[in-house]
């Protein structure tokens, strides 16, 4: 056998993927990264955009929790953990699904971003399911509530920080 050669592949975040994420964490929103991906590739793009915060270490994948460990969660432990955690690696659109319901149950304004036909359930259940435009499967965007047609994560922050100067300006009129 002769050595040829040894090829590697990156699929790194968008370079305004990390100010968006962190325009959204100062405006309050709580963002989530749910992948199938292994947990420490999950962490180092979760440590790139600004999800997990601090070096990379073991610490840092401590601070995502694998579809593994949620199948062994029942129900209610899952709703008691899931606002702990801001990075799900290996996860199954069934425990996609399940993420989104235990949000809900507590609470929370959930809003799903998916491209494939595994995202489908999950942004259903979302209170604002968002497909990507480009990638995303038929399935993904007949699911969802709305299509980016530029599958980039800053599109959504700017049309949140839209949506609450349009709510903001409605209020005014209304206080009038």
């Amino acid at each position: 056998l002769v050595f040829l050669g040894l090829q590697a592949m990156i699929d790194p975040p968008r370079a305004e993927a990390a100010a968006a994420v962190s325009v959204c964490q100062e405006a309050g929103i709580s963002v989530k990264m749910i992948t199938g991906d292994h947990p420490l590739t999950a962490a180092a793009i979760g440590r790139q955009i600004g999800i997990i915060h601090g070096a990379e270490t073991e610490d840092s994948v401590r601070q995502t929790i694998t579809g593994g460990d949620l199948a062994g969660l029942t129900d209610a432990q899952l709703i008691e953990t899931v606002e702990q955690f801001s990075v799900f690696s290996r996860v199954s659109p069934d425990q996609k699904l399940r993420l989104v319901e235990a949000l809900q149950t507590r609470g929370q304004i959930v809003s799903m971003t998916g491209d494939g036909v595994n995202d489908g359930p999950a942004l259903k259940q979302a209170n604002i399911g968002i497909a990507m435009g480009i990638t995303g499967t038929d399935v993904a965007k007949e699911a969802s509530d709305m299509v980016l047609t530029d599958d980039n994560f800053a599109t959504i922050e700017k049309a949140v920080e839209e949506g609450r100067s349009i709510f903001d300006n409605i209020t005014k009129i209304i206080s009038w």
